[in-house]
């Protein structure tokens, strides 16, 4: 499974500043990081050569069952939310339609690049 930490730089975080705030009260001296991540979203062009599935987020939705149901693996959740630019399911409305990009090969090539 392609994970959206592929591409990332792993960073060990010694900053003295950010030790004193967050890292005494754990006992840590020093914590392991993913730099902040860059995405692209595709094209116009790119977008016009995937399906997009129409779905009306609800109450009860989340997005690692659509992932799993439309991907075959809830760890592709993050695919649905790049797509919809919504980071988080927090970001989403009840009544508001989601579009849920297949097929998954196609649309992890676009993410990679």
């Amino acid at each position: 499974m392609y994970s959206r930490f592929t591409n990332r730089n792993i960073f060990i975080n010694d900053n003295k500043d950010y030790k004193d705030k967050f890292l005494v009260n754990r006992d840590l001296n020093q914590i392991v990081q993913y730099s902040t991540a860059r995405f692209r979203y595709p094209t116009t062009e790119e977008v016009a050569s995937i399906t997009s599935t129409p779905l009306i987020w609800s109450s009860n939705s989340r997005l690692f069952n659509i992932a799993s149901e439309y991907y075959g693996s809830a760890g592709l959740w993050w695919v649905i939310a790049w797509y919809n630019k919504r980071p988080t399911e927090a970001h989403f409305k009840i009544g508001e339609t989601i579009y849920i990009p297949t097929p998954i090969e196609i649309v992890l090539d676009f993410f990679r690049t």
